[in-house]
């Protein structure tokens, strides 16, 4: 498994290889002790996926405050999205700075977002199915959700506030500005 270092602390990207043939591929993409050998110990408790059918669904900005912070380790299973994370750790030197990759079932690509970062997505085909790991089990008590489309954060997601497809709670998220981050 080859890992790619990003600009903020803790975010990598990691691809995972495939063995392919005129029959398709196998790829392994996930192994504990493959992780720990790249410095990368953190232990899996909960697997989810998701679907969204239409070509720009956006998803997030979402996190888990503590006590139910979480790690996750993030891959598309079907079509394309653009995956982001935000750095919203208070003592961060890049406190407030995103990264985004395309993720798709073509490229293999993984993210591996640490707690103290706020995560979302936005799809690029129509589809696209997101499966991730995380650390921490749900908890709708520590649910929370910033705006996508802040100008203050200016991530490019492809897609306007005006025409993406959002959740009820999306569409109410707080604005950056009036964020309050949980995280040291």
């Amino acid at each position: 498994m080859k890992l790619t270092k990003t600009k903020l602390d803790g975010v990598v990207i990691l691809e995972p290889r495939r063995f392919g043939d005129d029959r398709g591929y196998f790829s392994e993409v996930y192994n504990q002790t493959t992780l720990a050998g790249l410095g990368i110990d953190t232990v899996f408790i909960q697997d989810n996926h998701s679907l969204s059918r239409d070509v720009g669904t956006v998803r997030g900005l979402h996190y888990q405050s503590p006590p139910h912070a979480q790690d996750k380790l993030v891959r598309c299973g079907a079509g394309v999205v653009y995956d982001v994370a935000v750095d919203v750790r208070k003592s961060s030197p890049t406190y407030g700075e995103w990264i985004g990759v395309e993720l798709s079932a073509e490229n293999g690509l993984q993210l591996l977002i640490p707690k103290g970062f706020l995560h979302g997505f936005a799809t690029r085909a129509p589809n696209s199915e997101l499966l991730y790991k995380c650390s921490d089990v749900y908890a709708p008590d520590c649910d929370g959700a910033v705006f996508f489309d802040d100008p203050a954060l200016g991530i490019d997601w492809g897609v306007s506030a005006d025409d993406a497809i959002l959740s009820d709670k999306d569409k109410a998220a707080v604005r950056f500005a009036d964020f309050v981050s949980p995280f040291e």
